[in-house]
């Protein structure tokens, strides 16, 4: 099998961000932003995707987090890409629903170069931690703009923002390794047009 492996630098004046990425790997990861809930969240979309992930970013947090969490989005998502080649043999879509506690969050998508997003996840708290929870829509909308993902985000119930989005990324990862899977029923892409 060839190795789906890539990795990502770019660099800007808000952000300098380094990204390496096996998609067939364990689920190790080493993830520094300098936003602890967000290297959380991120530790978890790669274990429950079996994705080796190192993701290294410095970002003017002096400012606020907005450019990092939305810059690794970008280079997350170009790192994907890359990795993909192309796209000869996998499942192409997924979806997982994940329990949290209280919370229940579904996750659907696609990797059919459509770059959409719908998130449905109404949030009661703007903060976990020192973390803007606002900015999770914005790392997706980053994130499908730069892979070519469709991806539905749905928030079935819960009430903690902390489960909530714990939720959210453990099923972004079983989603994704389910879309990134290789079937060997599938000859070239799994599409009518012949391309992905």
């Amino acid at each position: 099998m060839t190795e789906r492996k890539a990795e990502i630098k770019r660099t800007t004046k808000e952000t300098d961000i380094s990204i390496e990425l096996n998609i067939d790997g364990a689920g190790i990861s080493e993830i520094s932003t300098g936003i602890g809930f967000f290297d959380h969240i991120l530790t978890l979309f790669s274990r429950h995707g079996f994705f080796d992930l190192k993701i290294k970013a410095i970002g003017d947090l002096e400012v606020d987090q907005h450019h990092t969490v939305e810059d690794v989005g970008i280079c997350l998502g170009q790192v994907f890409a890359k990795a993909f080649g192309d796209k000869a043999g996998i499942r192409r879509f997924g979806n997982t629903t994940i329990p949290m506690g209280e919370s229940l969050a579904n996750v659907v998508l696609d990797l059919c170069d459509r770059p959409f997003l719908v998130y449905n996840v109404p949030l009661k708290n703007s903060k976990v931690g020192e973390f803007d929870v606002e900015l999770i829509e914005e790392f997706f909308y980053a994130f499908v703009n730069n892979c070519g993902v469709t991806l539905h985000i749905n928030l079935a119930y819960g009430s903690n923002t902390h489960h909530i989005i714990e939720a959210i990324f453990k099923a972004f990862g079983r989603a994704m390794d389910q879309a990134t899977s290789k079937d060997e029923r599938i000859k070239g892409v799994l599409s009518t047009k012949g391309v992905l």
